[in-house]
């Protein structure tokens, strides 16, 4: 929670009146067919303290209230039969929001056991815990349609993305099989997904993958040796995905990534998770609105049949893109759209929001369809406004091994940027091996950013043009080679060269700008999201 939003949520939190008792007692619906806590599926709604009156909603937002308070029928969660094989209680997760736990199954499978309400008690500072503000920023909660994750499975199975298969369950009060934690989750509505970490917890999904991480331990092994490598078509198709479903919060923990062994490389192909903000809608309030302009909460884009703002839709997710994305060209984000279009069918979009409840879908299922009819029709008009954000400032990373960074400025128009693996510095470069290679527009690009980190690397930057794009280098805390032979005639100084100052070989060459310093935090390259 930013403290923007705090803000603005004091100043407008007039609409809503402190609670002491928020959230529902019990899911099941009270009245006289409530079923038996012995049946297998009982009526329940998700959070019918979402619902409020017309002076509420109007400053606060209609959000998806009455689908909270809508009653749906549930299956029963049932520790013993709900999995073959059986589940038991693991460790309690880490989240803000989400009471989480993990529960492990046969031969080491695991699945996550979440809440599909939230508490976000714990974003708030404490001072502001026992104020007003919870029950504010409590409500918000209900932007998220809470059946949302359920409808993605089978649009992800047919746009080729690797996806997760979760499952909605009621938690009887009767519950204690979760050891400890039980009373958290006793009579909520729980969500039960895989938990794709390990091998062992590999599906035929995922063909011939040898293992499942997090993001973190990808990213360090793709910076520690250049044999390691992201899918980055891959994953460029499941932000497509994100984007075409108006799922906002995509930021690096939202990942796993199967590992493949292919042609002498360990390739990672990005697995979402933790779909909770499809179909997000917030902006309709006066409240929420101001809340979600530009100069505030950017990132909380609502999903309407048009894309509303595609800046503030990928804005979380901006750290792993930058990463994840830095080889895909314009022509090949065109090729992917267009090849999702031909994918998510009509057929594909009506059986996918067929999957909630009959009682959610008689209130969202044509809305949602027709909204993804109409965002499919304009996907790649998206991809391309995605692709100029990207493109815009790119950054290109070596690995902790010896590289060679080439620069070529063609002409005025291009710069083709290639990184080659040094395999042995007695031999000429033909013999190295090319690990990367694009070429960058300068209607499109404003800085190339290279980062050597460690190794002894090597940059050239060479051409006579008229007008270029600025390149900066981050050599790293090792000794390296920098010969800039540029010249680009307008325009100052368009080679940066950060550095300390002691150690490197460097000729600096006609526009050349030495920032290199007696310290060594231009050294540092956020490598894992910390």
């Amino acid at each position: 929670m930013t403290a923007r939003l705090l803000a603005l949520a004091a100043l407008f939190s007039c609409a809503s009146c402190v609670r002491q008792h928020y959230f529902q007692p019990d899911a099941r619906v009270t009245g006289p067919a409530v079923a038996p806590l012995a049946s297998d599926s009982v009526q329940v709604t998700v959070g019918r303290h979402y619902r409020r009156g017309a002076i509420h909603n109007f400053f606060m937002g209609t959000h998806y209230r009455q689908v909270w308070a809508t009653p749906v029928m549930l299956p029963v969660l049932d520790l013993n039969r709900t999995v073959p094989g059986g589940l038991q209680a693991g460790k309690m997760g880490g989240g803000f929001q989400s009471t989480s736990m993990t529960l492990n199954g046969a031969k080491g499978r695991q699945y996550a056991l979440r809440t599909l309400d939230k508490d976000p008690y714990k974003t708030l500072p404490k001072v502001m815990r026992k104020t007003f503000l919870l029950n504010v920023v409590r409500d918000a909660t209900s932007a998220a349609n809470p059946f949302a994750a359920f409808v993605v499975p089978p649009l992800a199975e047919a746009a080729g993305v690797l996806h997760t298969n979760p499952r909605a369950f009621y938690v009887p009060p009767t519950e204690t099989g979760l050891g400890a934690a039980s009373e958290l989750f006793q009579g909520k509505v729980v969500m039960l997904e895989e938990k794709y970490e390990g091998p062992e917890n590999l599906t035929p999904a995922f063909g011939n993958a040898r293992d499942l991480e997090d993001s973190d331990e990808m990213l360090a092994q793709r910076y520690a040796d250049p044999t390691h490598q992201i899918d980055q078509l891959a994953f460029a198709r499941a932000r497509l995905l994100d984007i075409w479903l108006g799922d906002w919060d995509r930021h690096e923990g939202q990942w796993q990534w199967a590992v493949y062994e292919t042609a002498g490389r360990t390739l990672y192909r990005a697995v979402p998770k933790d779909r909770d903000q499809v179909f997000y809608r917030f902006s309709d309030g006066l409240i929420p609105w101001l809340l979600s302009r530009r100069w505030a909460v950017r990132k909380l884009r609502t999903f309407k049949p048009h894309y509303e703002d595609i800046g503030g839709l990928v804005k979380n997710a901006t750290f792993i893109d930058e990463r994840a994305l830095s080889e895909v060209t314009r022509q090949q984000f065109q090729r992917l759209a267009q090849d999702l279009q031909q994918r998510l069918t009509d057929e594909v979009i009506a059986q996918a929001t067929h999957r909630f409840p009959a009682p959610v879908y008689a209130r969202e299922g044509t809305r949602t369809a027709a909204a993804l009819r109409a965002r499919r029709a304009a996907l790649p008009k998206a991809a391309d406004t995605f692709y100029r954000l990207l493109a815009h400032r790119v950054t290109v990373a070596g690995t902790d091994q010896d590289e060679r960074f080439v620069v070529e400025r063609l002409a005025d128009t291009s710069t083709v940027v290639s990184v080659y693996r040094i395999l042995d510095k007695d031999k000429k470069a033909k013999a190295d091996t090319l690990l990367y290679r694009r070429s960058f527009r300068v209607d499109e690009t404003q800085r190339i950013v290279l980062h050597g980190l460690k190794g002894k690397d090597v940059f050239e930057v060479r051409g006579d043009v008229k007008r270029g794009i600025r390149v900066d280098i981050y050599g790293g805390p090792n000794e390296d080679d920098v010969m800039n032979t540029s010249r680009v005639q307008r325009g100052g100084k368009k080679t940066f060269y950060y550095d300390t100052k002691r150690g490197n070989t460097v000729l600096r060459g006609h526009d050349f700008k030495d920032n290199t310093t007696k310290g060594v935090k231009m050294h540092a390259y956020d490598r894992e999201g910390y």
